[in-house]
């Protein structure tokens, strides 16, 4: 997929904004935490079949993941916060996505109102492309069957796409958090086809690392699934430059004897005012786990180390 360069995607926040896209219409329909594999061939389907009829492909997906809402004791941590993924589906190409407040209103409503509320605005509604098994609507009673028997009456049809293997094991957000929470970077890469990647807003630290000279950039995430703690080589993606840096990750033991998990990177060769900015940063390699220091100047000698060998990776390409 491919969008011309510059045009910013399009974000609608109600169904009834359908009406102003130009058909024909193609749907592409899903949570799309992670934007992985399986989730761009759905994509992918939906903007192929639009641009060979001149049309227009919408991604739709929902805010915050329904499960938050449907069963929140059991929520899982996300790939990507719904700011990720929008920006992961637009460089996918997608020149419109429509983001749905999944809320217990939401919930509520059955399958066929749902699909209602697509098709009634949306002028000239070409398709709507699911993935395997897709489940939606009140009680997840609706189906690819019922997308097919409506769309026949309003004049629209249903695709299906198979589910995506890798390895000889399917492609899924569930089995991609694992691989992160274990640590496993290369098997999450080959099911999102990209290295992981967390997106975070720059906020205010304790300034510590600053009065050791490694400033940071402490990040505030959005319930992303994080790897184990421990302090990796990274690339940063902020304000249009690509940096790279060393991330620490975990309750920072020596400085805290009751902290918090958080995400913090000292960028390398970087010195800008960037609170309030988002930062995309990817994970390369792990350096080290998480540790006690006897002192501070114990951990600043640490730190120097990683920061070297951070840099010996990066100087070799080794990513």
């Amino acid at each position: 997929m491919t969008s011309p360069a510059g045009e910013a995607m399009t974000i609608l926040t109600d169904t009834r904004q359908l009406s102003e896209i130009a058909g024909p219409v193609c749907l592409a329909i899903g949570v799309f935490d992670g934007v992985h594999l399986g989730h761009q061939a759905v994509l992918q389907r939906a903007w192929d079949d639009a641009k060979s009829q001149g049309g227009t492909a919408v991604a739709i997906t929902f805010d915050p993941h329904p499960v938050k809402i449907l069963r929140p004791q059991s929520a899982p941590r996300l790939l990507t916060s719904t700011p990720h993924k929008l920006q992961l589906i637009s460089q996918l190409g997608f020149p419109c996505a429509l983001v749905i407040a999944f809320d217990e209103k939401m919930a509520a409503t059955s399958a066929e109102d749902f699909l209602a509320s697509l098709y009634q605005p949306a002028r000239q509604l070409e398709e709507i492309v699911v993935g395997c098994n897709w489940a939606f609507g009140r009680n997840r009673a609706g189906s690819v069957e019922l997308i097919h028997d409506i769309g026949a009456r309003e004049g629209f049809i249903a695709v299906e796409i198979p589910a995506v293997e890798s390895g000889g094991q399917l492609v899924s957000s569930t089995r991609i958090r694992r691989s992160i929470e274990e640590g496993d970077f290369a098997s999450a890469a080959t099911c999102l086809g990209r290295p992981y990647a967390i997106l975070g807003t720059v906020i205010p630290g304790k300034q510590v690392g600053r009065t050791l000279g490694f400033p940071t950039a402490n990040l505030r995430a959005h319930n992303e699934q994080f790897p184990p703690n421990g302090v990796y080589a990274v690339q940063a993606s902020v304000v249009g430059k690509q940096v790279s840096g060393v991330a620490n990750i975990g309750v920072r033991p020596t400085i805290e004897s009751q902290g918090e998990r958080v995400l913090e990177v000292h960028l390398l060769n970087f010195d800008q005012d960037i609170y309030g900015q988002q930062i995309e940063i990817t994970f390369v390699s792990m350096l080290r786990h998480e540790q006690k220091f006897t002192s501070l100047e114990a951990l600043k000698s640490q730190i120097q180390k990683d920061v070297a060998a951070a840099t010996t990776i990066f100087e070799g390409g080794k990513f």
